[in-house]
């Protein structure tokens, strides 16, 4: 089945995020690990997408004997993808590297309200009392948790996760239609071509020796990333957008989960009262989503009758 024609299957995609969600989590925590020891950011970058290459490719062979599926009539819309992903990773990544790993994940779960506004200037969608409320809650959410000018959180890197989280619903836009006619390998497979040359630019500047285990950890970012953002694609094959964004909120528990194991920290009480109000409102927007995503239906299959 090609990706033009894939059937939506609404459990499986929601199964597929959640894996994609978890290995993202694994990611971060490796990121700012190795930042915190001393590897530099472009590195960091580099890595996590030249990896990628021989992963995807190797998978392809093993899986096909062919390389033909890698193919694409759309390299201008993959260069597209590749600018836009690359700027969403630099982002994402130095949130993770200036908050403290729950408020950084936090942060990203703007991503539906930053879709919202979004859909309303790219794609002229008309938005209604319920989405705009949820979009204030949000809002309401960001700032009890980084209370500007109280010093609770570095206010560049609020900013830095929130333009991350914008990103985030950018590109899942961009994926969506990539994914009309493109198999989610292939997506990743040219996000990394597009990417790690343009990383690869800087790496005289900041490179330098490691110790074995950022080696290894580099070695685990990239594998953890490609599984992650395979099947983040693939989860975009078999379902909307708005559906299953619901699983990125797990990334809470994974990002709790590691900040307590490797830095000792949890979430302070305020993320504990804004991150509920940042949830609730993503959670609002999928389902009024959900519900006019139903109302187009059954109005096209009226018409149709």
């Amino acid at each position: 089945m090609t990706a033009a024609t894939a059937e939506p299957r609404p459990m499986l995609a929601l199964l597929i995020r959640l894996g994609a969600i978890g290995a993202l989590a694994t990611m971060s925590a490796i990121i700012k690990y190795l930042a915190e020891s001393g590897v530099h950011l472009v590195e960091i970058l580099f890595w996590r997408q030249a990896l990628a290459i021989p992963m995807v490719v190797a998978w392809v062979w093993i899986s096909t004997r062919s390389l033909a599926s890698l193919r694409t009539t759309r390299p201008r819309a993959h260069a597209l993808r590749g600018i836009y992903g690359l700027t969403g990773m630099i982002l994402n990544f130095g949130g993770v590297i200036l908050l403290p790993l729950a408020e950084a994940t936090t942060m990203g779960f703007t991503a539906p309200i930053w879709a919202v506004i979004l859909s309303m200037l790219l794609l002229k969608d008309r938005i209604g009392a319920w989405r705009w409320s949820a979009v204030l809650l949000g809002f309401a959410g960001i700032l009890v948790i980084a209370q500007p000018g109280s010093g609770h959180i570095p206010p560049l890197g609020a900013a830095v996760a929130l333009g991350g989280a914008f990103m985030i619903a950018l590109i899942s836009i961009q994926i969506a239609d990539l994914g009309r006619t493109e198999q989610p390998l292939t997506i990743v497979f040219w996000f990394a071509m597009v990417s790690a040359p343009l990383c690869a630019l800087g790496l005289p500047f900041v490179m330098q020796a490691h110790t074995t285990e950022q080696w290894l950890l580099l070695g685990a970012l990239g594998a953890a990333g490609t599984l992650g953002q395979f099947l983040l694609t693939a989860s975009l094959r078999y379902g909307k957008v708005a559906s299953v964004i619901v699983m990125d909120y797990s990334s809470l528990f994974w990002a709790t989960l590691y900040g307590w194991l490797i830095w000792q920290q949890l979430p302070g009480p305020w993320t504990w009262i804004g991150a509920p109000l940042i949830v609730a409102a993503g959670i609002i927007i999928t389902w009024r989503e959900h519900r006019l995503a139903r109302r187009r239906f059954v109005d096209q299959r009226q018409a149709g009758t």
